[in-house]
């Protein structure tokens, strides 16, 4: 797993403290309408473009519930690498199925580096797909146990949806369950981001 891999899978593991719950908990889709004359949360100094989809409020909260995840728990965090710059926001979903698993922790991130370079990075792990027509990497590593992620092409840069299948037995999930269900998600959240 590459750099960005890992800022997605620390997003899942430091949001507590690397983020701005009572600023998420404002988001509304209110909020989510006027995203595209806000200002982005952060800049770089890196002459790539803005990040112009900000996860945690341009996707609306009604959108996360439905499809599981209290929104009213979403996690801010913010990756300004110098480089580059990531926006994430992360979500549970609590759906118990003992002995089987105890949930998903999902981040999606949104950063300015071009899908071309995530490919370059992470294609030995990549199936290259489309998401509503819109460019798109299946990334599902063996080592990276219970991970299943989708990179989005964007005008800025990508999107990053990665999923943590929570098992609820010792060991891994079979790997033909680290992505169910996951490109529907993604397919749902697709039409909120910026083109």
């Amino acid at each position: 797993m590459g750099r960005w891999g890992i800022v997605a899978l620390a997003a899942l593991t430091v949001m507590g403290t690397a983020c701005s719950p009572s600023a998420a908990e404002t988001a509304t889709s209110d909020e989510a309408a006027i995203s595209t004359t806000r200002t982005p949360r952060i800049t770089d100094d890196s002459g790539r473009p803005p990040v112009a989809f900000d996860p945690c409020y341009d996707i609306p909260d009604d959108v996360m519930n439905a499809a599981g995840y209290d929104a009213a728990k979403k996690e801010l965090a913010d990756y300004p690498m110098g480089t580059y710059t990531f926006l994430g926001c992360s979500y549970r979903k609590d759906d118990f199925v003992p002995g089987v698993r105890r949930g998903f922790n999902l981040s999606i991130l949104s950063g300015n580096v071009s899908f071309d370079e995530e490919l370059a990075k992470n294609g030995h792990i990549a199936t290259e797909t489309s998401i509503n027509g819109r460019r798109a990497l299946l990334e599902v590593d063996s080592s990276d146990r219970d991970a299943c992620a989708y990179a989005l092409e964007t005008d800025f840069g990508i999107a990053i949806f990665s999923r943590l299948y929570n098992a609820d037995h010792v060991g891994p999930a079979p790997q033909s369950e680290w992505c169910l269900g996951m490109k529907e998600l993604v397919i749902e959240i697709e039409p909120f981001i910026a083109k």
